[in-house]
């Protein structure tokens, strides 16, 4: 069972050269999805990650779990961090949120300690925005006790108030380095040349084109690409992604539908055989005779298992994430085709 924590988890802080480690196994293995395991220490609500190693790409579990092993054992005997506070994953254009991210993640946080977190990094939203994309998440207290039990109906949601909002908690990530490498990073010089050198080592060629570089580079220099109309590829993957997680809920949305109908059909069976033993009860008593009893309905008739609804949530929880990344997208790009709606009028 997971240990009790003292101070609620409020931060998760990442070494340099861990991000830089997560950034080059998931680019390696990109479009394959990779996992990794963190390593680091929990300090009053901070939980810091200051070392990584990537887990081996074969199905076989058992090897993995004798590579994992592996490693703790020599990361402890060189004296490096060996205490496990989660795990990475790779993914691409954020569709990470399925049932084998909230099994794995269950497992950490009930078994080791309920602050260990993953880290999402997804590659080609990172390529596409120039922009770091790495999250840490973690399941909630009330989610985390609805999957221990494996009760996810209608009734037993609405009680713990669960919805798809509710599964995953994020955390805030900072990136940080020590004061030695903060202070290399401030020294660290440019090799420059003098103009002289440089214009004895230059052609002319190479004289045009850094003109022309400084002047593409200039504040007001013309830039025509913020015209350019076609969809960004980013949008569009998402699109598709999303009209796939759509389809496969209006398939669950059937299900459901098709189990409230044959519960429907079971009830109507049910009240019909209560009415005619009634009425045969009645005519029993009349005659002086014992009634028979009622309750052999419910061994008679079984209403069927209602399924369950954890596909559902999951499924919407991952439509309201390509939701969020193409509305961070569609204002830009409306943006243009208004532009030039208004131009050529």
């Amino acid at each position: 069972m997971a240990i009790p924590q003292s101070e609620p988890l409020e931060v998760v802080q990442l070494d340099g050269l861990v991000v830089l480690k997560i950034i080059k196994h998931c680019r390696e293995s990109y479009p394959s999805d990779v996992t990794g395991q963190l390593l680091g220490l929990d300090d009053k609500g901070t939980l810091e990650v200051t070392n990584c190693f990537p887990f081996p790409s074969d199905d076989d579990e058992t090897a993995s779990a004798q590579y994992q092993l592996d490693m703790m054992r020599c990361l402890r005997a060189v004296n490096v961090d060996n205490n496990t506070v989660g795990w990475y994953r790779s993914a691409h254009l954020g569709n990470f949120v399925d049932l084998n991210l909230i099994e794995t993640q269950y497992s950490y946080q009930s078994s080791l300690s309920e602050h260990s977190v993953v880290l999402i990094h997804d590659v080609s939203k990172s390529t596409a925005q120039s922009n770091l994309s790495l999250r840490a998440f973690r399941l909630q207290k009330d989610f985390m006790k609805a999957f221990e039990t494996k009760k996810f109906t209608t009734e037993s949601l609405a009680e713990a108030k669960l919805s798809f909002t509710n599964i995953f908690e994020e955390l805030p990530v900072q990136v940080h380095n020590s004061h030695l490498v903060t202070l290399m990073l401030h020294n660290i010089e440019m090799p420059t040349l003098d103009a002289d050198r440089l214009e004895s080592l230059s052609t002319f060629a190479s004289q045009k084109a850094t003109q022309t570089e400084i002047e593409e580079s200039r504040p007001l220099a013309p830039n025509f690409d913020v015209l350019d109309l076609e969809l960004d590829p980013f949008m569009q993957k998402n699109l598709q992604y999303l009209l796939d997680c759509s389809d496969a809920q209006q398939q669950e949305q059937n299900n459901y539908q098709y189990w409230q109908r044959s519960v429907a059909r079971e009830q109507t069976k049910m009240q019909a055989w209560l009415t005619r033993r009634k009425q045969e009860n009645a005519q029993r008593v009349a005659q002086g005779q014992k009634p028979l009893p009622e309750d052999e309905v419910n061994s008679l008739f079984k209403l069927p298992t209602e399924p369950s609804r954890l596909d559902s949530m999951i499924l919407s929880a991952q439509m309201h994430n390509f939701t969020k990344q193409l509305n961070q997208f569609a204002g830009p790009s409306l943006a243009r085709l208004y532009s030039i709606q208004e131009l050529q009028k």
